[in-house]
């Protein structure tokens, strides 16, 4: 349960990325559903390579399963895209391949799905490229898969487009496909239950934060003041645009040899421009996981 921005709701810990057999996973269907249910998630959506599952005949273990798939349209310099459908028809039939990625990704927006830019960094697109495509819900902030040639954090290009005017939330995942891959990134969802339609449909809203293991249980702004609630974590920050930000906790903040301390909320008054800015919160643990809010817009100062 989290107080998101006034509102009370329940939240749910998702994995929205993930393959098994069908495509090039190494877990069955059976095997990726036990390990998450095991370990407390309360969904799985299927998004193997160029193909839906039949998710609504298997057992979930108390977990609800969506319907997805992983498209990779043809993008800019020779590069395929890796665009996440969540919350495909099962029998979904209008991908092509070959198709211009915006077709491809307007296709599955129609047919239900929210569609997610995944692994940026790892697949080399830049913000501007990025930039071209419409109708993304969000963007991987994290991908566990993608560390292991160190390439699974995407702070910057997000960052990026949220200069640019095109804000939008971001999701944690693991992108499962063999063992070393689970349980490390996961999106939580802020939703009043956990059917395939209200989670679904929280995902459209942007209703929900990514995190590696801090949880955050409050979210507010109000009157200009942006405040929070969350697990104990050593680094807080308010991202915002360009060089601007709002540094509430950080390790030897005072200098070298400080003591690490934990804290558990912030308040801060955030400061209005002459034009609407973005705004986010990042947190980090002892133990180096993240959480990162999806952004909020700041209207601009009202002029005198």
């Amino acid at each position: 349960m989290m107080d998101f921005y006034g509102r009370r709701l329940n939240t749910y810990k998702a994995l929205l990325h993930t393959h098994c057999t069908t495509s090039d996973g190494k877990f069955a269907p059976e095997e990726v559903i036990r390990h998450y249910a095991e370990a407390g998630y309360h969904a799985v959506a299927f998004t193997d390579h160029h193909a839906t599952n039949p998710v609504s005949t298997w057992d979930g273990l108390g977990m609800t399963l969506l319907s997805g798939m992983e498209m990779h349209p043809m993008g800019p310099r020779g590069i395929r895209w890796h665009i996440v459908a969540v919350g495909l028809p099962e029998d979904y039939s209008q991908y092509d391949r070959e198709a211009p990625a915006q077709d491809v990704i307007d296709k599955a927006v129609q047919a239900g799905a929210v569609c997610i830019c995944a692994h940026p960094y790892w697949s080399g697109f830049t913000s501007a490229e990025i930039a071209s495509l419409k109708n993304l819900s969000a963007i991987e902030v994290y991908n566990t898969a993608t560390r292991y040639i160190g390439k699974a954090y995407n702070m910057q290009v997000w960052d990026e487009l949220s200069d640019a005017g095109i804000v939008l939330p971001a999701v944690a995942v693991d992108d499962t496909h063999r063992p070393r891959d689970l349980f490390k990134g996961w999106t939580m969802i802020a939703a009043d239950d956990a059917s395939p339609e209200s989670l679904l449909a929280a995902l459209k809203r942007g209703d929900f934060y990514a995190t590696q293991g801090p949880e955050i249980t409050r979210l507010s702004f109000k009157d200009d003041m942006f405040e929070a609630d969350f697990s104990p974590c050593v680094e807080v920050i308010g991202m915002t645009n360009l060089s601007r930000g709002y540094m509430i906790a950080v390790p030897d903040q005072e200098g070298p040899g400080e003591p690490c301390r934990e804290i558990t909320t912030a308040q801060f008054k955030v400061a209005r421009k002459a034009t609407p800015a973005w705004l986010r919160l990042q947190l980090r643990d002892r133990e180096g996981r993240y959480a990162w809010s999806a952004p909020i817009i700041v209207p601009a100062a009202e002029s005198v």
